[in-house]
Formats: structure tokens, sequence, C-alpha cells
């Protein structure tokens, strides 16, 4: 493990929903000083209420929070920049702004010779300017793949990233071929899971969530499924599906960046929006199947869902779309392409609900724990030649 070192992260809003990048480092906390560093975003914002509420926010974020410190070890703080990312001049007035207030913050907590982890791949400006002693590049999307981003300016800040980079972490097979090609020190380290938290899900004592309580004392079939509901989230096929299924209720968990419409009216279809992290596993006690209903495009072939593993440790049946990194649990989870064929394997699914299989799922997660995910991370560090 990574003991006594300093590490400034640039990552998403450290109060969003826990991601890998929140796992990593609330574990290295424990033994190392980290500085959060909140998204500086990486699409220019649309004329919309929600665009205008984030930059409200993150004017209040920048004046109010400064820098907090959210658990021993770990400060966070919310800086400002001009929403033009892929603006050469506007890139190089964020980066120098951004650079001294980061420095700023450090000396303020004391990081010293900091380690750069850095999520964010237009963060490149930044490099060298910081006092790094190395630089790691975790990616674990298909960044230029997202909608409303400068796909072309991201890519070239991606590709210089990597170069630049001493050690390059993906979270999936494809990303970490590509990336590769520019940098030998590309290694895939897959996501992790809270076994111990999502596993509760199957504890007798565990009531259900009071919205979907009647749905378990009725025998109704749940069809669950938890996380953001975005552009990568197929809902026609969800529509479909409970319009052929009525005798089932699909539960949607998340906080939707995209029209629900598709959705709503539908009398077996539950649209919770989001919940705390600490509930999902009483949500996942009422659910009889975790569903993956994502589209196939660019930017899910290369993801890696988190949501896989915490369905599994929960004990659930998995349905999925195809996808190469939910391939590999071939074994664990049914793969579907289409309303036909998600309709066979959720029926397939739900034959499968028996304690002795429950654990199993639960029992074949314990080894990819996100403690055991930072321990592979951390010998890659410790044996990492040092490029700078």
């Amino acid at each position: 493990m990574i003991r006594d070192a300093s590490i400034i992260c640039f990552a998403h809003d450290w109060n969003g929903d826990p991601t890998s990048k929140t796992h990593i480092m609330r574990i290295l906390s424990e033994s190392n000083r980290i500085l959060w560093v909140n998204s500086i975003g990486w699409r220019r914002p649309s004329v919309s209420t929600r665009d205008a509420r984030r930059i409200v926010n993150k004017v209040r974020q920048a004046a109010t929070e400064r820098l907090v410190e959210v658990r021993p070890n770990l400060h966070v703080m919310s800086p400002l920049a001009i929403p033009l990312p892929g603006v050469p001049g506007v890139d190089a007035l964020n980066a120098s702004l951004l650079a001294a207030s980061v420095r700023a913050a450090a000396r303020r907590i004391g990081l010293r010779d900091p380690l750069l982890w850095t999520f964010m791949p237009n963060t490149v400006g930044l490099v060298g300017r910081l006092g790094e002693s190395k630089v790691i590049y975790h990616c674990v999307d298909e960044y230029s793949a997202f909608k409303g981003v400068p796909r072309e300016a991201l890519r070239r800040m991606e590709d210089a990233l990597v170069r630049r980079a001493d050690l390059v972490l993906t979270s999936a097979d494809s990303l970490c071929r590509a990336r590769r090609a520019l940098n030998p020190c590309t290694y895939f380290v897959s996501h992790g899971v809270d076994v111990a938290h999502f596993s509760r899900a199957l504890d007798r004592d565990l009531a259900p969530a009071p919205e979907v309580a009647d749905l378990v004392r009725d025998g109704t079939r749940v069809i669950g499924f938890f996380g953001l509901i975005a552009e990568w989230i197929d809902l026609q096929l969800v529509r479909e599906l409970a319009q052929r299924r009525p005798g089932w209720t699909f539960v949607m968990i998340g906080k939707a960046t995209v029209d629900l419409s598709p959705l709503r009216g539908l009398p077996n279809v539950r649209l919770l929006g989001q919940k705390p992290y600490a509930s999902l596993p009483s949500y996942c006690r009422a659910f009889d199947v975790g569903l993956i209903p994502f589209r196939i495009d660019e930017l899910t072939l290369n993801v890696n869902p988190l949501k896989l593993r915490e369905y599994l440790a929960a004990g659930l049946p998995v349905v999925s779309s195809d996808l190469p990194e939910v391939r590999k649990y071939g074994h664990l989870v049914h793969v579907a392409a289409g309303a036909d064929a998600y309709l066979r394997e959720i029926e397939r699914a739900l034959t499968e609900r028996a304690e002795p299989l429950d654990r199993a799922r639960v029992d074949a997660m314990k080894d990819e724990s996100w403690e055991a995910r930072v321990e592979e991370i951390s010998e890659l560090v410790a044996t990492m030649d040092v490029r700078v």
C-alpha cells in the first residue's frame, strides 16, 4: 500500500455519487495526505437551466468551500475555471490560474513533492507546474465519446497527457490497448466493489426501502437499476420491457441528465431519483434482478460499469447489454441484445434466486474489493521507473 505520500487528485466533484475515484482516494487517505480538486469541467455550457444551475453551484462552492477537510487527511478544493475547454488561450489562462491556486492549497495543508494523480484528460496543462514527483493518469472512460465535449481538442489533450505520464492506469482492456500505443507504462486495473456494504442486501434483518417495500410484500418481481441515468441508458429498451411484462415492476434509481418521458406514465415503472449510497443495499433487498441496459456505442464499449460488481455483491443475478468488460463475468451475468433477448434472460435470471446462488455471487466478489485494487495499484506505483 502507498504510505506517507502527498497526492493531488483531479477528479469529479467529491459530493457526487461515489465512483472508482472516490473509493480509491478514500482508502489511500488512511495512510496518505490528499488534496482532491473538484471537477474543472470539459463541456462547454449550453443555454439550459441545468447548466446555469451548475455554474451557480460552482461559483458558490468556490466562494464558500474553497478548502474543506471532508475526512482525516483528505481536503477538497473547488476551483473556478472559464468553461470553454479546447480554446487555446482560455486553456492556457485556466492552467495558470488553477496551478497557482492548487499550489497554494497544497502548501496550506503541508503537501510536499506530491504525486499528481489525475482522472481528467484536460489537466495536461498542469503537468510540471505543481512541483509533482510523479504523474499518474487514471483513465476510466473514453472521454472524447461523451456528448457535448470538444471531441478533437479533448483527444489531443489526452494523447499529450498519456505521453507525459509516468504511469497510465485504465479500467478497461480496450482503453489500455489504445493508450499503451502511446505509453508502454500503461496497465489495466479493473474496478473494485465494497462487498461488505452491498452484501447487506442479503441480511434478513435489513428492511427493504420504504418506496419498494410494498412490492416485496405483494411478491412482485422487481427488475432494478441504480446509477446515473444518462445518454448511455437505453430508455426505449426499458420502456418496451415494461410494456411487454406488465406484471413486473421496473425500479430506476439515480439522477437523470436526460429526458425521462419514455418511462413516465408507465404503471409498472418507478422513477425514484437519486438515493444516498448508504441506502442502496435496502433497495437491492427488494430487487430480483439487477439491470444494465446500456446502449452499444463507442462510449459503452470502453466502459467497465461499477454497478456490475455492486449488483453481484448484493447477491443479485444480472442482465446486461453485451459489453466487453461485462463479458468477462459470463458465468455470473446474462448478456442480451434487444428486447426479446432481454426478456428471455431476465426470465432465466428470475429462476436463479436461491440463497446458495445469491451467496455464491457475493463470494465471487470477495477478491475484487477496492482494498485489493488499491494494493494492485500501489504495487505498480512502487515498481515504476520514474520518468520525470
